[in-house]
């Protein structure tokens, strides 16, 4: 399905945000799943249920340092003849009158049917008596009574961080089908972006969008496949776009999008084999994005301005790439809280604006206002810490006003 809201003259009508986010959906699909040992798995995302190879606990044992013994026996004195360590294989048994020094996580001996915790017990030599009365099963895990063998880990679709990495190998699972994480091509597009390091010519700039695209896929994981400052040309896009399509799973472009003589970067995709989704969304800033596929391959073409290219990896990129993951996390993660103070809203498109959070003293979360907001600034994301999306209105949205947001950090 079509999205396509934007001509050269840019007079069609712009599509909502929720239905750019909805439109990623549509057309992108998981990657081929691949076959790995669990731990090295961690960070992707699983593409079929992991199920137990054991039954949890594998044996029944003791659950605290005491003694194993038969419970038609607590109350009378016990001669104690031996004792069993978590670890050791075995063997020993518990007939009438008896009972064995048994440490947590040690095996249940045959014979026995209950722990007596040490609290509870005398002891004189080798023998015990209890204190308080003791029933059967005290104390005692029993084999299974955690999860079954063939019982369900975890549904496909869960990323594995490092407590389901226990789970899994608590329970035996020794290999895993994961999507792999999805490899990341960007292309920083314009003659005026100087390189990192570079001196710059008179009417450059230093660039921002390299170092925020690289930093902010580091942050999350996910592999840098290509780096590249392209010049403003046709064919230099053209080609950059087609090495970036041999290489990656997802392309990033910035800069290039809007419809200026020295923007290619719409007709470019298309040359390279890209066919056009969408492009331009009812957002502020970040308008021109340009979405388009390729097979199963996305480009997500973003504005030049960094600001713009900030808010399209939180709210655009991230759909993307969770989607090539087959991860049932939502994405992005937006969370409500209520605007500190009035806020001004953009009468036609919602607004992505970068703000604090804090508590009132009610413990509501609250939204903060930061000023410097214009799509070209940065030096306001110091003390930034979410974005918060205001839908478009005729007039200020009011303190105390529940709007929805996104942390700027990496969870």
């Amino acid at each position: 399905m079509a999205h396509d809201c934007g001509d050269s003259g840019g007079h069609r009508k712009l599509l909502p945000l929720q239905g750019a986010l909805d439109a990623y959906a549509e057309r992108i699909r998981p990657l081929a799943a691949e076959r790995g040992p669990v731990h090295e798995c961690l960070g992707r995302v699983l593409a079929e249920p992991a199920a137990s190879s054991v039954d949890l606990p594998l044996f029944t044992q003791g659950a605290v340092d005491g003694y194993a013994l038969r419970s038609t026996d607590a109350t009378q004195p016990l001669r104690v003849t031996g004792e069993i360590a978590a670890g050791d294989a075995g063997g020993l048994s518990v007939g009438p009158g008896e009972a064995l020094r048994i440490f947590t996580g040690g095996a249940l001996p045959a014979g026995a049917d209950t722990v007596a915790r040490q609290e509870i017990v005398q002891r004189d030599g080798d023998t015990i008596r209890l204190t308080e009365s003791l029933g059967a099963g005290v104390d005692t895990r029993y084999r299974g009574e955690e999860i079954r063998e063939g019982d369900p880990i975890s549904p496909a679709g869960r990323r594995l961080h490092s407590g389901l990495l226990a789970a899994l190998a608590m329970a035996g699972v020794q290999q895993v089908s994961t999507r792999p994480r999805p490899r990341v091509a960007v292309l920083v597009t314009g003659n005026e972006v100087a390189q990192p390091g570079q001196a710059l010519a008179p009417g450059q700039i230093h660039d921002a969008n390299g170092p925020l695209c690289h930093g902010w896929l580091a942050e999350r994981g996910y592999p840098l496949a290509l780096l590249r400052y392209v010049p403003d040309s046709l064919d230099a896009v053209t080609a950059a776009l087609q090495d970036a399509a041999a290489c990656a799973d997802l392309v990033i472009t910035s800069g290039g999008v809007s419809v200026g003589d020295h923007d290619h970067l719409p007709a470019a995709a298309q040359a390279a084999g890209f066919e056009r989704v969408f492009w331009k969304v009812a957002q502020k800033p970040g308008k021109p994005i340009w979405y388009g596929m390729r097979d199963n391959q996305p480009l997500l073409a973003l504005p030049g301005n960094p600001g713009a290219v900030l808010i399209g990896l939180h709210v655009h990129v991230i759909r993307a790439l969770q989607l090539l993951e087959g991860a049932d996390e939502p994405a992005p993660l937006w969370r409500e809280g209520a605007l500190a103070v009035d806020f001004k809203a953009d009468r036609q498109r919602d607004s992505l604006l970068r703000v604090t959070v804090g508590q009132d003293e009610s413990g509501r979360v609250v939204l903060g206002r930061l000023g410097k907001q214009d799509s070209h600034m940065l030096s306001n994301l110091a003390r930034a810490d979410a974005l918060a999306w205001l839908p478009a209105s005729e007039g200020p949205l009011l303190a105390g006003t529940r709007v929805r947001w996104i942390s700027l950090g990496s969870a």
